[in-house]
């Protein structure tokens, strides 16, 4: 470990931060291996040190291995040299398992694209922690023959925060750094970082880099710090534009100053980060890199992933058979997909040539394996031939052993051939499946092979895709509807009946796909419900509320009526099916549609929250736009009403705050989306003050009540017991469920959002939380 007492603050703190940060990434990869590979978990032996390290580990090593398209048998060998005595065990299934479930899981370190970086920082920290015979050369040596992959051992990368030393420099703010330069330029630097204007700045600066840093704390220093070297840089060149001979010298010391301060002290850091660290601080900066990877979350999360029946090396899954035999039907002998989220191209082998050349096939060609066409040429006529044009039979020196080439037409309009494209690049390689149909209909594999694709071409795609996706889909999260316009107009010919789940809020186990949107998927009680005329009641008040002519006074008072008698409701009939038979739970899966569903999705989620419900988002391209909802009949059938509502009041909100209340060149779609998530808060905040003021009410009245004998079991206890039964029901269908990422934004309409929240008062007692204590993080 490094002397603290060597480094100066912000050292220190860069360290705990990184620490802090590192701990809490391996618990969630650890995680990962306990839910999405539990046996392999189990099978972690002792000696491997903390279970918890050596789990983060080994998922790492797993989604590595399927990044470089290996074998699932070379991922067997790799554990059973990990695990004493694993050949006793399934090795083979578990990896299956464990490979079919890990981009499904929405941890973006376990993409291909993220792998390689990851397993370098979890095998660095676990062998960090491990205990040290004291010949470093024996303790990496034996590491090394145990994990089947080289340690890092520590160096730079373990102390990144101490680099700068090698300048004969410490880890400093830019203040901390000009404090040592001469007075004039000290001062007029420590007042250009002051100022209000470059404050704010580097705040929103920070904030729209750090939706991407994954809660890393010491890399959000080093992004706040960069802003503010950046915002000096810009003071200087807008100030040197209108200055005299000697103001214009002057800038350039300060100039000079600030590059010397990122050369010095921050690039050095930078530098000395693992290289998941240096991704995310660079990924986060706004430019191409970053917009790749929000496209390609987006399209993750809209594939149907494939089964565990995939990753079977001796022939291939049943859904390949399936499509090669309907291919070769159409003549079609090409296609591509992604498996995981490693991209695939299938080729049918027709001729003896073809063979030959398939199984000679290096990989590594001198051009990339895909040549892609970008609109600009026809290539239809030629087909997706793998080997079309490269044989000729009439010449006798043709060449039987080429390279296959890939001849794309990739649509600048098709926003799947965008992100395939994309995620091809990103990887740098693609994985390519040489099939053989036999003539009783078998389908075999010949051969798989990676296949890399040239530097040149990779940057030169990417560049390409990127630009045309931002064309087609400015916003990311616009994406998935131009995926499924795609789909209904027959480009994307997946299947989407593989019973594997999404991704966001769905366990990746293939968990049992929801029933048609708007009607419930499991049974269904018949008592519990609101009765007609309540609901005819509650349902007059909404429109009351929502109208228009009403003042806000007016609007508030129907909305906190109607809420006060389902609230009452549904704690009165709880009551009574305590003492009467209980009704048990129901779930109802609901369609939630644009525009804005991801944020009605959360608004509808949030309040079934708030009304004793739980809520799944079940993922996947069908159902993106679904919420399934568990809970008691009469509560799941308010959350809906009051949901109709709340949409309504929350798209006229939107509308009228961007006229009022969002900054001059903001984006009206960031402004929008980030008081969408302030007004959710504010409101559904204000929904459970409702339940806990009734839930008082019924509590009092039970204890006050005269003159009656009293009977069952308090208020808390039976709806703390209803809760309990919904989140067993909930666990029932769906055991093993992924973690939702934090909710951020990018706009500043969050607060405007909250405000208006408070107007758009739904009864009770109002709550309002410390907004010093709120987050930018929903």
């Amino acid at each position: 470990m490094t002397d603290g007492r060597a480094d100066g603050r912000s050292a220190v703190e860069f360290r705990q931060a990184r620490e802090e940060w590192i701990e809490s990434r391996i618990q969630d990869l650890a995680d990962v291996l306990e839910t999405a590979g539990p046996d392999l978990y189990e099978l972690l032996p002792a000696d491997l040190g903390e279970r918890r390290l050596a789990a983060a580990a080994t998922v790492a090593r797993v989604a590595n291995d399927e990044a470089r398209a290996h074998s699932v048998a070379e991922t067997v060998r790799m554990l059973e040299r990990l695990i004493p005595g694993g050949h006793r065990h399934d090795l083979t299934g578990a990896a299956r398992a464990l490979r079919s479930r890990l981009a499904t899981w929405g941890e973006q370190a376990l993409w291909s694209w993220n792998a390689a970086a990851w397993e370098e920082m979890t095998l660095w920290w676990w062998g960090r922690h491990q205990p040290r015979t004291g010949d470093p050369a024996r303790d990496f040596a034996e590491w090394r023959l145990r994990w089947s992959a080289d340690i890092p051992r520590n160096g730079d990368i373990d102390k990144p925060e101490q680099a700068p030393r090698r300048h004969g420099r410490t880890l400093v703010t830019p203040a901390e750094f000009f404090a040592s330069e001469p007075e004039p330029l000290r001062l007029l630097a420590h007042a250009v970082l002051r100022s209000p204007r470059t404050v704010a700045a580097v705040e929103d600066a920070v904030l729209l880099r750090e939706e991407h840093l994954q809660g890393a704390g010491h890399l959000r220093w080093l992004a706040e710090q960069q802003a503010c070297a950046d915002q000096l840089e810009a003071w200087r060149r807008a100030q040197q534009e209108i200055g005299s001979e000697a103001t214009r010298a002057f800038l350039a010391e300060l100039s000079e100053t600030v590059k010397r301060y990122a050369t010095l002290v921050l690039q050095p850091v930078v530098d000395a980060l693992s290289a998941c660290e240096r991704a995310l601080l660079d990924g986060s900066r706004p430019g191409a890199h970053r917009n790749s990877v929000d496209y390609l979350d987006m399209f993750l999360d809209w594939q149907v992933q494939s089964d565990e029946d995939a990753w079977r090396d001796e022939a291939p899954s049943a859904d390949v058979v399936r499509q090669a035999r309907e291919r070769r039907e159409r003549g079609e002998t090409t296609w591509q997909g992604v498996r995981g989220s490693v991209p695939v191209w299938y080729h049918i082998v027709t001729s003896p040539q073809e063979k030959a050349a398939a199984l000679a096939y290096s990989g590594r060609p001198s051009a990339s394996v895909v040549r892609v066409r970008t609109g600009d040429e026809d290539v239809t006529a030629r087909g997706l031939s793998l080997f079309e044009g490269l044989f000729d039979e009439a010449d006798e020196s043709a060449d039987w052993y080429p390279d296959p080439g890939i001849d794309v037409l990739y649509e600048p309009d098709s926003a799947f051939d965008l992100c395939a494209l994309l995620a091809l690049t990103q990887l740098g390689h693609v994985r390519l499946e040489f099939l053989m149909v036999l003539s009783d209909g078998t389908v075999r594999t010949l051969r798989s092979v990676r296949a890399h694709v040239g530097e040149d071409d990779a940057k030169a795609y990417r560049r390409w895709a990127l630009a045309a996706l931002a064309e087609l889909a400015p916003d990311p999260e616009d994406l998935a509807d131009f995926l499924a316009r795609d789909e209904e107009e027959g480009r994307d010919e997946a299947d989407e009946t593989t019973g594997s789940a999404g991704t966001k809020g769905t366990g990746p186990g293939g968990t049992p796909s929801p029933g048609p949107a708007g009607a419930p998927s499991a049974r269904r009680a018949t008592n519990g419900a609101l009765p007609p005329e309540l609901l005819g009641k509650v349902r007059a008040l909404l429109r009351k509320a929502e109208d228009q002519a009403a003042t806000e006074e007016e609007a508030r008072a129907f909305l906190a009526k109607a809420t006060e008698l389902m609230a009452k409701y549904g704690i009165e009939q709880a009551m009574l099916e305590d003492l009467d038979r209980p009704a048990g739970p129901v779930d109802k899966v609901v369609e939630v549609l644009p525009p804005y569903a991801k944020e009605m999705r959360r608004l509808l989620s949030w309040i079934a929250e708030a009304m004793r419900c739980r809520s799944v988002y079940p993922g996947g391209k069908a159902r993106r736009h679904q919420v399934h909802l568990f809970g008691f009949e009469g509560d799941v059938q308010a959350s809906e009403v009051l949901f109709a509502s709340l949409r309504l009041q929350m798209l006229d909100g939107a509308d009228r705050a961007d006229r009022l209340y969002r900054p001059a060149g903001e984006d009206t779609r960031a402004y929008k989306r980030s008081w969408m998530l302030g007004f959710i808060r504010e409101v559904t905040d204000r929904v459970k003050a409702a339940q806990e003021a009734a839930r008082a009410a019924a509590e009092h009245e039970q204890e006050t009540a005269e003159g009656a004998e009293r009977t069952g079991r308090s208020v808390a206890l039976v709806l703390a017991d209803r809760s309990t039964v919904v989140a067993a029901y909930l666990s029932d269908r769906y055991p093993k469920l992924g973690k939702t990422r934090p909710t951020k934004f990018k706009g500043t309409g969050y607060w405007q959002g909250r405000v208006d929240g408070r107007r758009a008062d739904i009864g009770g007692s109002t709550f309002v939380p410390d907004t010093h204590a709120e987050q930018l993080v929903g």
